[in-house]
């Protein structure tokens, strides 16, 4: 550790508990996810949810559900908050601490960099089945699915099955998501 490194504060989750606001914390460090994000990466972050739970509700997946963000427990110095995310299993705690099955990340210019690569290393690391990236200047969706332990690149065009879970398989209308009223 050089001299620099021992100027930074290497927070924790129990600081995490303590602060006001929404934050992620990563390998240590805070970051803000203020202020909230703009009307139209709420509005596609909600058709999005609500074309997933669809999507869950028609395949009849009762131990899969889907989330707004929540907080992603994976370290006591990597808690997350993916925008949308679906979990098979029961979360018993205030909090999720096991690997979702589905994460998606609405992309802003603000967090573009960091939900490309940082997080991208984080799901992929913490084993998470598919991630989804939605770019709201793009309109357009890149799927990951891990396969051997490395996200794959799916050719996604609006249709595509998801195996989530033991028998558990959505296949989402994701084609209208960009229409906002």
């Amino acid at each position: 550790m050089s001299d620099k490194d021992s100027y930074i504060t290497h927070y924790t989750y129990k600081d995490y508990l303590n602060w006001e606001g929404r934050w992620e914390l990563i390998d240590g460090h805070p970051i803000a996810m203020s202020p909230l994000p703009v009307p139209r990466h709420q509005e596609i972050s909600l058709n999005i949810m609500i074309a997933l739970k669809a999507s869950l509700r028609e395949s009849n997946c009762k131990h899969c559900k889907v989330y707004p963000p929540i907080d992603y427990k994976i370290s006591d110095d990597i808690i997350i908050q993916p925008d949308v995310l679906i979990v098979c299993g029961k979360i018993e705690k205030k909090l999720l601490d096991f690997a979702p099955s589905l994460v998606v990340e609405v992309l802003s210019p603000s967090t573009m960099i960091k939900d490309k690569n940082k997080k991208f290393s984080i799901y992929q690391q913490e084993k998470v089945k598919y991630y989804l990236m939605a770019d709201l200047d793009k309109e357009a969706i890149e799927v990951y699915r891990l396969v051997n332990d490395i996200y794959q690149k799916i050719n996604f065009t609006t249709e595509y099955t998801f195996d989530l879970d033991d028998g558990c398989t959505i296949n989402p209308q994701l084609h209208d998501i960009w229409e906002t009223d």
